[in-house]
C-alpha cells in the first residue's frame, strides 16, 4: 500500500483528538477560529479575510486530491469542535521521510494538550503505519514558542537554512529544522504521553 492510499482517508485519533482529512464543510467551523491574527505571525500565508480562508480551503483540498500534502482538521473530542489544522507534507516515500507542519490551533485550544495529542497521533502514524525513518519539522527561527515546543517533545534541532523563503510583508525568513528519527520515536512517544497526562 502506498502512502497516498494510506493517507487519503486516514482517521488518526487518541483520547484527546481526532484528525481526519480536511473537508469542504469544515470551512464554517474553521471560520470561527481562523481570524485570530496571532496564529499567523510566523506563517508564510495569513488568514485575515474570508478570501484568505477560501484560498486555504481550495489549496488544502487540491493538495489532498493531488497527493501533495495531506491536510487534517483537528477535532478536540471533549468539545466536538474543530480546533485547527495540521498536515503531512514534503512526502519522500522512497526515502521514508515526511514533514509534519502547517500546524495551527485556535486560541481556545492552546495549552489544553490538543497540540501534543495531535503531534503524537501524527508521529505514531508516520513511524508505525507509514514506516518512516525520519520525520521533520521546520519553523521560523524567530518562533520561540514553536522551537521550545519541538525541543520539549524531544525533536532534535538540526540547523538554520538562511533566507529560506519570503514572509508576508517581504521579510526573508530563516527556517530552522528539527527531526525525530525512528530510533528516537519510543522516547519521544513517552515524552508526549507524559505531556498528555499533565494536560
Amino acid at each position: 500500500m502506498t502512502w497516498s492510499d494510506e493517507l487519503a482517508d486516514a482517521r488518526l485519533e487518541n483520547e484527546t483528538v481526532l484528525l481526519r482529512p480536511l473537508q469542504a464543510h469544515d470551512r464554517d467551523a474553521l471560520a470561527q477560529i481562523a481570524f485570530e491574527s496571532d496564529i499567523w505571525t510566523y506563517f508564510t500565508t495569513r488568514i485575515d479575510a474570508e478570501a484568505d480562508l477560501d484560498a486555504f480551503m481550495t489549496t488544502g483540498l487540491a493538495d489532498i486530491a493531488a497527493g501533495r500534502r495531506y491536510v487534517f482538521s483537528v477535532i478536540e473530542k471533549a468539545s466536538g469542535r474543530v480546533a485547527g489544522s495540521m498536515s503531512f507534507g514534503n512526502l519522500a516515500e522512497a526515502d521514508r521521510r515526511i514533514e509534519i507542519g502547517w500546524s495551527w490551533l485556535g486560541r481556545d485550544f492552546r495549552g489544553r494538550g490538543v497540540n501534543a495529542a495531535a503531534k503524537h497521533v501524527l508521529l505514531r502514524h508516520a513511524f508505525e503505519r507509514l514506516g518512516c525513518e525520519r520525520v521533520e519539522f521546520k519553523t521560523d527561527v524567530l518562533n520561540d514558542r514553536a522551537r521550545r515546543g519541538l525541543r520539549n517533545i524531544g525533536a532534535v534541532e538540526e540547523g538554520v537554512l538562511r533566507s529560506f523563503n519570503y514572509m508576508p510583508g517581504g521579510r526573508r525568513r530563516d527556517a530552522i529544522f528539527y527531526s525525530v528519527l525512528r530510533a528516537e520515536w519510543p522516547a519521544v512517544s513517552e515524552r508526549l504521553q507524559a505531556h498528555l497526562e499533565l494536560a
